[in-house]
């Protein structure tokens, strides 16, 4: 079970790990690492701070000490001077354990410097990394926007980047649509001319429509006709008549049904 979940665990990480460099800008990395550098440049910053302000302080406490140590060894010469001994005494008691509390602030005192001088030395190596760093960082960010960009361009050109695969894709079913409609309007085109497909609305093929054509075929006929009795003969080839109408071919009118029939002409 255990290499089981060791797998899994696995997957998921190279999963999750894919992933996160799909989605890793590496300018967004590197403007975050240098937000960072200045973060911990600013804490060593203020820690030189509050080490130079304790350091002060213990300045002023030491002066204030030596002061009163100065003070009491001067009181302790009037007082064995007036032939008090017992007041020198005591001034120089308080004298002694004035001098014990100076010489432990003058110890932490050189310590605080010490430490101090180190977190300036420590700051100014950071400062000289943070902006090695920055340098190094716009650098790195202009070189990868214009491989970005020159990709982009190389990607557009061969047709291979996502948008213009779409936009090719796109005017391909154009294309093959337009190309399909084409041969549906001459399809039915052909159809129409040959009567093979009727309008079904009657506006092209009406009874007149039908006749004029059923005359122009007869006529076409007749000519053929004419010209091959003209070759054979010899002589020109006669005009055909076309033949009047149905409706001029009606019952004849009153005159010619009075007249005898005279047979037909010569």
């Amino acid at each position: 079970m255990a290499s089981i979940f060791e797998r899994l665990a696995l997957v998921f990480r190279s999963k999750a790990n894919k992933a996160l460099d799909k989605y890793e800008d590496p300018r967004e990395t590197l403007d975050y690492s240098y937000q960072k550098q200045l973060e911990l440049l600013q804490n060593v910053r203020r820690g030189v701070a509050d080490v130079a302000t304790s350091r002060k302080r213990v300045e002023l406490q030491a002066t204030k000490l030596n002061s009163e140590v100065t003070r009491l060894q001067s009181a302790a010469q009037r007082a064995l001077e007036s032939n008090r001994e017992d007041l020198a005494r005591e001034a120089l008691t308080r004298k002694a354990g004035l001098q014990t509390q100076l010489d432990e602030l003058q110890a932490q005192h050189a310590q605080l410097q010490g430490e101090e001088e180190k977190l300036v030395r420590a700051s100014s190596r950071l400062q000289a990394k943070v902006d090695a760093f920055r340098t190094r960082k716009e650098t790195i960010k202009a070189t990868y926007s214009a491989a970005e960009a020159q990709t982009r361009i190389n990607e557009a050109f061969t047709g291979i980047s996502e948008e213009m695969s779409d936009v090719g894709l796109a005017i391909q079913r154009a294309e093959d649509k337009t190309l399909q409609l084409q041969a549906r309007a001459s399809a039915v085109d052909e159809l129409l001319e040959s009567g093979a497909l009727e309008d079904s609305s009657g506006m092209y093929r009406d009874d007149i429509t039908r006749e004029l054509d059923q005359l122009a075929s007869d006529s076409t006929i007749e000519s053929e006709l004419a010209a091959m009795k003209a070759q054979l003969t010899g002589g020109p080839a006669a005009r055909p008549e076309i033949a009047a109408p149905s409706d001029a071919q009606a019952a004849p009118s009153a005159e010619q049904a009075e007249q005898p029939n005279q047979g037909p002409q010569a």
